[in-house]
């Protein structure tokens, strides 16, 4: 006869309830969506600083973790320490399952930070922009205005540039919330003459209207390298608003390496293409010691960009975004809070639930 089951002590329960719903929410985390704040304004308006918005990691396709042995549910430190929540002992090569697309130009994307080189491809940063250009596309920037392919790319509906808002008085935030202008898009000039904008063309078009508005200037560089421009902008110059052209790596595409090209390619070979022995000198190109005549890209690369296109580190500052730092895409908005309001006004009740475009 057998005896009967030992029934489970309360703690014990605790702890297996504990344990399955931490497998479960890493499974879940892993294989289906992750949840993703906006920190910065990079993307407004499209985009707000406060919104909460789930990944969804199966329209590309779920990325096997490439650092495996890690704490669930946290990214690089575990929580509220500065100690390393992953061990690098064990990297594994990058697959991919299959999804339901590929990257498609004009994605909000959701994607490691390729130049945090001090972490696994995988557990670095996590960042948001839209796929401006996909691999094999040309992309340019000409007074402000992108270009993929020869012809103007689409414009996000709240895209939004910088302006000089030269006015009659001085104004306070009201003023500039009434035009949905938050207190971290606007400052004032040290002269009191006026202030800097970040805002959209419709913003801009009813500013013009106000009698306390005397002149309002695009802040756009025409001419001239910038510091900081990848892959070179003062030797190439490029700045922010003047940009380009240059075509986005595809997997399979050979170009010669040619000393432009070596400028333009040789640091996305050297970091990104998993080679052993990269070497750039008086530009040309080595591997392993040989060199390189000719280079044929072993993954597919995207163009990033903030629809905020004066307030946004992207890549024209910090270059391509490999197809193996993808993490998913921007799916839709569970939540957003307004840090410049109180109680209940934090909530922006007409975001909830909003998709992401």
């Amino acid at each position: 006869m057998s005896q009967p089951q030992k029934k489970k002590s309360a703690t014990r329960e605790w702890i297996d309830a504990l344990v399955f719903a931490v497998v479960a929410a890493s499974l879940i985390r892993w294989l289906l969506l992750e949840p993703f704040t906006i920190p910065t304004a990079s993307m407004e308006k499209s985009l707000l600083v406060g919104d909460f918005l789930f990944v969804s990691k199966m329209h590309y396709g779920t990325r096997i973790p490439k650092t495996p042995l890690q704490v669930p549910l946290t990214h690089q430190k575990i929580w509220g320490t500065e100690l390393s929540s992953y061990s690098d002992a064990i990297q594994l090569p990058y697959m991919r399952l299959p999804g339901f697309s590929d990257v498609e130009r004009n994605d909000v994307v959701v994607f490691n930070y390729p130049v945090e080189f001090q972490y696994p491809a995988d557990l670095k940063t996590n960042y948001i922009k839209r796929a401006v250009g996909v691999a094999g596309d040309i992309v340019e920037v000409k007074e402000g205005d992108l270009y993929v392919n020869g012809e103007a790319a689409l414009k996000p509906e709240q895209m939004q540039y910088s302006y000089d808002l030269m006015t009659n008085r001085p104004l306070n935030p009201e003023f500039f919330s009434d035009y949905g202008i938050n207190q971290d898009s606007f400052l004032k000039f040290t002269d009191n003459s006026g202030y800097l904008v970040f805002a959209s063309d419709e913003v801009i078009n009813q500013l013009k209207s106000s009698p306390v508005v005397t002149s309002i200037t695009k802040r756009i560089q025409t001419i001239g390298g910038e510091s900081g421009i990848f892959p070179d902008g003062m030797m190439m110059g490029w700045n922010r608003d003047t940009y380009g052209p240059l075509q986005i790596p595809a997997e399979g595409w050979t170009i010669p390496m040619t000393t432009e090209n070596v400028i333009k390619y040789g640091f996305t070979i050297e970091k990104y293409e998993g080679l052993e022995s990269v070497e750039l000198k008086e530009g040309q190109l080595f591997i392993d010691g040989q060199k390189a005549e000719s280079y044929t890209f072993k993954q597919n690369y995207y163009f990033m960009m903030g629809d905020n296109r004066h307030d946004s580190l992207d890549s024209r500052y910090w270059g391509f975004v490999p197809e193996d730092h993808i993490v998913g895409k921007a799916w839709f908005l569970w939540l957003s809070l307004d840090k410049h309001e109180s109680m209940f006004n934090k909530i922006r009740w007409s975001r909830i639930f909003k998709g992401i475009e």
